[in-house]
């Protein structure tokens, strides 16, 4: 038998469409988006969002899934399928999700412990402006009993195969996850004060419109879809070949822009209500000391509603690490014809030792520094401000050159159905969306960097000179 026809698969769309949006949906929606939409003008930062996700995001996703489906291969055998020259994107794509499970499982055991701390009434510890949180991911071992829960959670998930285990937690996770986010987005709109955070988060701010606008609502859609990981394309070789690419795709966008819209409208209103002002910081900062300083302010509702947010965003991580896990798997399975319970353990056992090298980063080896970052900081950039941008970029490459646009165009009409939105995606992914990505990737690298290159621009051209370019690739 052939590879393709032992190769397991989603029962049918809505199984394919919830396990992708799960994948999409994670804690970049949840802890990302509301900063940038706060510091980006509120609904110009939506707008732009939104123009970037039927268009550059649409693209590189269909891309992805067709290639999948096409190749019937996760990411290594898929690009050594389409062209051997690039085989070396599919490795890359491999090394993706493998450097990005263990530490996303060491944030998803953060989250887990803070969803147990406000079901059992200990919400108000946290509240402390951020002394708890320091000292429970310093805390080295409690920490990495934490990562361990979660990731073994997510390891038993994906031994279950792709129907049995990521389609039927995916069909239970997602509904409940939007029934919670609205939940809690109403809530916080009817607190007092709110209004006005409703008002800044809707109502376009063109003033602060800039190129950072547009570089910083690219670079979280490039981290919430699940672009450039191998994820689509694994999700991809699960697909049936009558269920149409097109339509599926832009299920996946309406789920993914609404979890982060809905993030949007639990996280400003309720800063803005206690507060008075936007959210001023992102990431762990804004999940684990910010908010439960929010929660903790609402008096006795304030551990449900955590607990209910908590529980939550819980939901939205151990989505993606699913996905994360099982693109993991698909590829050492595909790669050494391993099965998937032997494939579920090495990839297990490697993410054990990797993600106890990120817990213990705030730790015992707090003081081990890799350009100036923390273990899990530096992995974070390497995967998402790095190797991402570049496997997207060849992706374009690959698609609108090497195999050119009709062989996507092609599969993705293998259904049966007209490819309505082919020429934008042709245009899209040979001319604008490369063009995207460099621009992407430089902004990232210059941002960590920002520092040495402002001191050298200085020297060139002046200080004020150099402030002056930089601002421009500084999000």
């Amino acid at each position: 038998m052939t590879n393709e026809t032992k190769r397991s698969s989603f029962t049918g769309k809505i199984g394919f469409v919830l396990a992708a949006a799960g994948s999409a949906v994670g804690l970049g929606n949840i802890w990302r988006f509301p900063y940038l939409a706060a510091k980006y003008g509120g609904g110009i930062f939506l707008l732009t969002y939104l123009v970037l996700a039927v268009t550059f995001g649409f693209a590189l996703m269909t891309a992805e899934i067709a290639i999948g489906r096409k190749t019937g291969l996760s990411a290594v055998g898929a690009f050594q399928k389409l062209s051997k020259k690039f085989t070396f994107v599919g490795y890359l794509g491999a090394l993706v999700p493998a450097l990005i499970l263990p530490y996303y499982s060491v944030i998803g055991g953060w989250v887990t412990k803070y969803l147990v701390d406000f079901a059992t009434g200990s919400a108000k510890t946290t509240a402390d402006g951020g002394a708890y949180f320091s000292a429970f991911i310093g805390s080295d071992w409690q920490a990495a009993v934490w990562f361990l829960i979660f990731l073994g959670v997510t390891a038993l998930i994906v031994l279950f195969g792709v129907e049995k285990g990521v389609e039927k937690v995916s069909k239970i996770m997602m509904p409940v996850l939007v029934v919670l986010a609205l939940a809690v987005a109403i809530y916080t709109c009817t607190l007092p004060g709110a209004v006005e955070g409703i008002k800044y988060y809707f109502i376009p701010n063109f003033n602060a419109f800039s190129f950072n606008t547009v570089l910083a609502a690219m670079g979280q859609l490039f981290y919430s879809m699940s672009l450039a990981m191998g994820i689509m394309i694994t999700y991809g070789s699960y697909m049936k070949k009558e269920v149409s690419i097109e339509s599926s795709v832009t299920q996946i966008e309406i789920f993914d822009t609404g979890i982060a819209f809905l993030a949007g409208l639990m996280v400003i209103p309720a800063v803005f209500s206690f507060t008075g002002a936007a959210p001023q910081s992102a990431g762990p900062g804004l999940m684990f000391i910010s908010l439960p300083q929010v929660f903790a302010n609402m008096g006795i509702i304030g551990s449900v509603v955590g607990t209910i947010f908590f529980l939550l965003v819980l939901f939205a991580a151990l989505t993606s690490s699913i996905s994360l896990m099982e693109t993991v798997v698909s590829i050492v399975g595909d790669k050494f014809k391993l099965g998937r319970k032997l494939s579920c353990l090495i990839v297990f056992v490697v993410s054990v030792l990797l993600g106890l090298v990120s817990c213990f980063g705030y730790g015992m080896w707090a003081e081990i520094k890799v350009i100036g970052m923390q273990f899990l900081d530096f992995f974070d950039f390497l995967t998402n401000s790095v190797i991402m941008p570049v496997i997207a970029l060849f992706t374009c490459i690959v698609v609108g050159f090497v195999i050119k646009p009709k062989a996507v165009e092609d599969e993705v009409e293998e259904c049966g159905a007209k490819f309505k939105r082919k020429a934008l995606f042709r245009v899209v992914i040979k001319y604008v969306a490369p063009i995207c990505i460099v621009l992407i990737l430089l902004s990232s690298v210059v941002g960590v960097y920002s520092e040495p290159i402002t001191n050298a621009l200085a020297n060139l051209i002046g200080h004020d000179a150099a402030a002056g370019v930089m601002k421009y690739f500084v999000v």
